[in-house]
C-alpha cells in the first residue's frame, strides 16, 4: 500500500506525539479555565467589527483555548479543530462541505474559478473586495475576465445583471457567463447589504442560465439581527460561501469557503497548486471553533445595545443618526461642532475607543465589546455628562 507523504506526516504525529487527529475531536473536550485577559476588559472598540486583541492577548487566549481540547493540531489542514470548523461553517451554511483556507483573496479567487469552469466571464459589484481589493488575481492566475456592475453602490438591480448577461450572449463574440459573485455586506458601502429579494432574483437568473452564484460573505454573520435575514435561506441562493475567520470570530487569519462535495473537492485541489495548504491551520481555526457557538445570538444583543446607545446620542442632541440603507453593523453618526470637541479623548478616556470625526461625521461599528459598558454609561461619556 503506496502512502502519500501528508498521510505519512499525518499518521505518524498522531501516533508518536499524540499532536493530532485525523478525525474531528468532537467529544474531546475538557472543562476550559475561567476568561482572562481581554474577555475580562471593559474596553469598548466601535472602530471595526470585532474584538480588538493585544499580541499578547491572543496569545493568553489561545493558550486558554488549547485547555478545551486534548487534539486541537492538524497536518496540512486536516484533522484536528480545522476539520471540526469545517464541519461546523458546513453545517452552519446548509453546505455538504467546507474548506479552510488561509485568505479571504484565496477564497473568493478559488470558488470563481471553479464556478467558471471553462466560461471565464464572471459578473462582480465594482465596489467589491474581488474587484477593487485583490491585485486582478483573478485574471492574472486564472484567466476569468471579471465584468463591473454599479459602480459607486453596493449592488447592481436585477435589470443591470440581465444586461450584462445579454450584452456577453448576444454580442458580436459571443460569451457565455460562469459565474456571478455578490459580496454582501459591503465593507466599502459602509457595511451595506444585498436585500434578499434581490438576490434571490439574481440566483434564479442565474441558474436558468447554468451560472454559478458566489457569495462573498465575509462578513455574513453581522448581518445577524437585521430585518428579515436569515443565514442558512441566504445562503441557499449560492452555490459557494466564504466567511472570514478573524474579522469578528477572533481568529488572527484564514477564511472558509462551502459548497457542495464536488465544488470543495476542487477547491482543496486549487488550495495546493496556488500554495495555500499551509502545514498548521490550528492556530487559527481554533478561536474561531470557539466563538462559532451562539455567536448569532451574541451580535443580536450587541445590536440591540447599539440601538439603545443611538436612540440615546439622538435625544441628548448634537447628535443626528443616518442609518445605512440595508446596512448590517456601521452606523453614520452626524456630530455637531460642540459635541465633537475632545470626543475622542473625552471616550478614550472612559476606554471608549472611536474613529475620528471626520468632515462632521463619525463611522460607529457595532460589535461585541459594546455590551461590556452599559448604554448610560456610553451615552454619559459621549455627551459628557459621566
Amino acid at each position: 500500500m503506496s502512502v502519500s507523504r501528508r498521510g505519512f506526516l499525518v499518521g505518524g504525529l498522531a501516533a508518536g506525539t499524540g499532536l493530532v487527529s485525523a478525525r474531528p475531536v468532537l467529544g474531546q473536550t475538557k472543562a476550559a479555565p475561567p476568561a482572562q485577559g481581554a474577555a475580562a476588559s471593559k474596553a469598548v472598540y466601535l472602530t471595526g467589527d470585532g474584538v480588538v486583541l493585544s499580541d499578547v492577548e491572543r496569545i493568553q487566549e489561545l493558550g486558554r483555548l488549547m485547555g478545551k481540547y486534548d487534539k486541537p493540531g492538524d497536518v496540512y489542514l486536516a484533522g484536528g479543530v480545522v476539520t471540526e470548523l469545517e464541519h461546523k461553517m458546513a453545517e452552519m451554511l446548509g453546505k455538504e462541505d467546507a474548506a479552510f483556507l488561509p485568505t479571504g483573496t484565496l477564497a473568493n479567487n478559488l470558488a470563481v474559478r471553479v464556478l467558471c469552469g471553462d466560461h471565464r466571464h464572471a459578473l462582480v459589484q465594482h465596489e467589491s473586495h474581488l474587484y477593487l481589493d485583490e491585485a486582478d488575481s483573478a485574471s492574472l492566475l486564472s484567466g476569468i475576465n471579471l465584468v463591473p456592475l454599479a459602480a459607486g453602490k453596493a449592488a447592481p438591480s436585477y435589470e443591470e445583471v440581465v444586461a450584462a448577461i445579454d450584452s456577453a450572449e448576444h454580442g458580436p463574440y459571443p460569451l457565455a457567463v460562469g459565474a456571478i459573485s455578490l459580496e454582501s455586506p459591503v465593507r466599502r458601502a459602509n457595511g451595506a447589504s444585498v436585500p434578499y429579494a434581490l438576490a434571490e432574483k439574481i440566483s434564479t437568473l442565474a441558474r436558468s442560465k447554468g451560472i454559478g452564484m458566489h457569495w462573498d460573505g465575509a462578513r455574513a454573520l453581522l448581518l445577524s439581527g437585521t430585518e428579515g435575514f436569515d443565514l442558512g435561506r441566504y445562503s441557499a441562493l449560492f452555490d459557494t460561501v466564504y466567511v472570514s475567520l478573524y474579522k469578528y470570530l477572533g481568529a488572527p487569519f484564514g477564511a472558509v469557503l462551502a459548497g457542495n462535495q464536488a465544488t470543495i473537492a476542487k477547491v482543496r485541489e486549487l488550495r495546493h497548486a496556488y500554495g495555500g495548504l499551509i502545514y498548521h491551520g490550528w492556530q487559527s481555526a481554533l478561536p474561531a471553533l470557539a466563538a462559532l457557538p451562539g455567536f448569532q445570538e451574541r451580535f443580536i444583543a450587541a445590536r440591540a445595545a447599539g440601538d439603545r446607545l443611538f436612540e440615546g446620542l439622538q435625544a441628548a442632541g448634537g447628535f443626528e443618526i443616518k442609518r445605512v440603507p440595508d446596512g448590517s453593523n456601521i452606523t453614520v453618526v452626524e456630530v455637531s461642532p460642540a459635541r465633537g470637541t475632545n470626543l475622542q479623548t473625552r471616550l478614550a478616556k472612559a476606554d471608549v475607543h472611536v474613529r475620528p470625526v471626520v468632515d462632521g461625521k463619525m463611522l460607529i461599528w457595532v460589535n461585541e465589546t459594546i455590551v461590556r459598558q452599559s448604554t448610560q454609561e456610553l451615552v454619559r461619556t459621549f455627551t459628557g455628562t459621566a
